[in-house]
């Protein structure tokens, strides 16, 4: 089978490319896709995130193990496509370039008989061109907490300073 799946980047302005591409391919091949389409040199660091219908981001999937979580990420050379995007899962997020955080919201959007003859991945639209610098994130947890250093000492927080 054939997946038809919108990729927008996560910006003000609308850019995104709907792409083709065979659903049992690796997620390795998907991330260069993805690169390909939005014109990254394809030599930064990506991870694929599972989510739900909000897109509140689930697992990892990585380019590569960094070595440093606790439980090793899943890789993206020994996951396909069709394993984590599907009818009842249709979303996923992806980062490109963890210091600029370049952020794409994929989606599924068809899925359709293999065409005879046809190659893919194909680029099937494109529409948008990429900003010169990734848009900027807002990582604030909460904007209603106040983080302007009023605490004057550890008397006020809730453990131990000399807990080791």
């Amino acid at each position: 089978m054939i997946y038809k799946i919108r990729i927008i980047l996560d910006a003000e302005e609308d850019v995104f490319r709907d792409v083709a591409v065979e659903e049992e391919i690796s997620l390795e091949d998907f991330h260069n896709v993805v690169v390909q389409a939005f014109g990254f040199a394809g030599n930064e660091m990506a991870s694929f995130y599972t989510c739900n219908q909000n897109w509140e981001q689930d697992e990892e999937v990585a380019l590569f193990d960094m070595g440093d979580a606790v439980e090793p990420p899943r890789l993206m050379n020994e996951v396909h496509l069709q394993e984590v995007m599907y009818a009842d899962q249709p979303k996923l997020i992806y980062v490109y370039d963890y210091f600029n955080m370049w952020t794409f919201f994929i989606e599924l959007a068809d899925v359709v008989e293999k065409e005879a003859g046809q190659q893919y991945p194909i680029l099937l639209f494109s529409f948008g061109d990429m900003p010169a610098e990734p848009p900027e994130k807002n990582f604030e947890a909460d904007p209603e907490v106040d983080f302007d250093g009023s605490l004057d000492s550890y008397d006020d927080l809730d453990f131990d300073e000399n807990w080791n």
